[in-house]
């Protein structure tokens, strides 16, 4: 078992940018595909993965400024905000990690078979996801037969919440075949930000505005082009931040660049992807069912070619940070939770159907309850941390643990066990 969780985890430790071709070609090849098309299709949504990586991260260099200027003003903090990368590597230290990946996979299959759910689940690098609400189980009630059943359960989760989403998310971001199966935004976060737009829709004024960057484009011409807003937003923050002028004109420009090069790389990700897409489903007309059609679950990066997901992100951050600032009771700066702002954008953008001024509402909304969920969490997750061989002073936290309703659930059933 150790050495199956050796070789998983030195696999993952490659990264989803080398694990995603070697997954689509293997996809490919089981759904009849020629063999060079099945690796040319892995290797294209694999450079287009590592095209969106770097965009993120050309994204997290070019507000980095603006993080540190806030990041200043505050002080008092109790709790460390540790990110989500330190804690879906910790979430594979879990005894039962290594079963995760291949039980999750029979039950997928299975459950396509028999036809319960359409959802092919290939976003293997984020079994972090299902693992971390495990691992939890397993540290606070020391039942690792607890945490698998838990982690497999998350699994499932995912592949009915991404069949009911399916149809939602094609239609808004054009990815034809897909959905997205990372569990914490599609069962959590989306349906909080659904809850959000409906509530501003009972709020007069409000629930009117409909601003949207395909609107904005249309009445303002060039200046409404999402590289013109990218531009601006990003030198407004520069100087509200109090930037020199080459610290205005550098966030600028690096927002500019990743309003446009953000939507290429998702481009080019789906040209590998279609391929595969088309072959699934022939296969599965052919040999289980003409009726049949098969929707390939992917990570939700997919969704971030979107400018109002782009847009809604570089919006939000100062003011995530600013409320860190400002609200009472908040124990920790969110500077892991900054890194994950684009991810919850994508789907509340998309549960606010690219409204602009929703899409950041609900985000922000969303941001700030994290920030006391994953405060309450907090013991639990340092715990899990530690168990997983972390070296912690004090207490840690993350938006992986504390944010869905999940962990708070399990940190609080256990509170009162014991």
């Amino acid at each position: 078992m150790e050495t199956l969780l050796a070789g998983i985890q030195q696999i993952l430790g490659l990264g989803a940018k080398a694990i995603l071709p070697i997954i689509i070609c293997g996809l490919g090849l089981f759904f009849r595909m020629k063999l060079s098309d099945a690796i040319k299709s892995g290797l294209t949504v694999g450079l287009g993965f590592l095209g969106l990586g770097l965009i993120v991260t050309l994204l997290t260099t070019t507000l980095e400024p603006a993080v540190a200027y806030y990041q200043k003003l505050g002080s008092g903090y109790t709790i460390v905000d540790i990110g989500w990368a330190a804690v879906g590597a910790a979430s594979w230290m879990a005894p039962f990690a290594a079963l995760a990946i291949p039980v999750g996979l029979f039950i997928n299959l299975a459950l396509i078979k028999f036809g319960a759910v359409k959802t092919m689940n290939i976003d293997i690098w984020n079994y972090m996801h299902f693992l971390i609400p495990g691992f939890l189980t397993y540290v606070l009630f020391n039942s690792a037969i607890a945490g698998f059943l838990v982690t497999i359960l998350m699994s499932v989760i995912a592949l009915f919440v991404g069949d009911k989403l399916a149809p939602i998310w094609q239609r808004y971001f054009g990815l034809e075949g897909t959905t997205c199966t990372t569990v914490n935004l599609i069962a959590w976060t989306f349906p909080v930000a659904l809850l959000i737009n409906k509530i501003i829709d009972l709020i007069p004024g409000l629930n009117k505005v409909d601003l949207s960057i395909e609107n904005v484009n249309k009445r303002l011409g060039i200046i409404g082009d999402p590289i013109i807003i990218g531009l601006f937003v990003g030198g407004l923050l520069g100087v509200l931040t109090k930037q020199g002028f080459s610290g205005v004109v550098t966030m600028g420009i690096g927002v500019a660049g990743v309003m446009l090069l953000m939507p290429k790389m998702v481009s080019i990700m789906m040209e590998g992807l279609s391929p595969v897409g088309k072959a699934a489903n022939s296969f599965m007309k052919k040999k289980l069912d003409k009726e049949k059609e098969l929707t390939i679950g992917m990570d939700v990066a997919l969704g971030l070619g979107d400018p109002t997901t782009i847009t809604t992100t570089v919006i939000t951050i100062p003011f995530v940070i600013l409320f860190a600032l400002i609200l009472p009771g908040v124990q920790f700066f969110p500077v892991g939770m900054l890194t994950s702002v684009c991810y919850f954008a994508v789907v509340c953008t998309l549960a606010s159907n690219g409204n602009l001024v929703r899409s950041v509402i609900s985000t922000l909304t969303y941001c700030v309850i994290s920030m006391y969920t994953c405060a309450y969490v907090a013991p639990g997750a340092t715990a899990m941390l530690k168990a997983a061989g972390l070296t912690i002073t004090g207490l840690g936290t993350d938006v992986s643990v504390g944010s869905p309703i999940w962990g708070v659930i399990i940190y609080w059933f256990s509170s009162v066990l014991h």
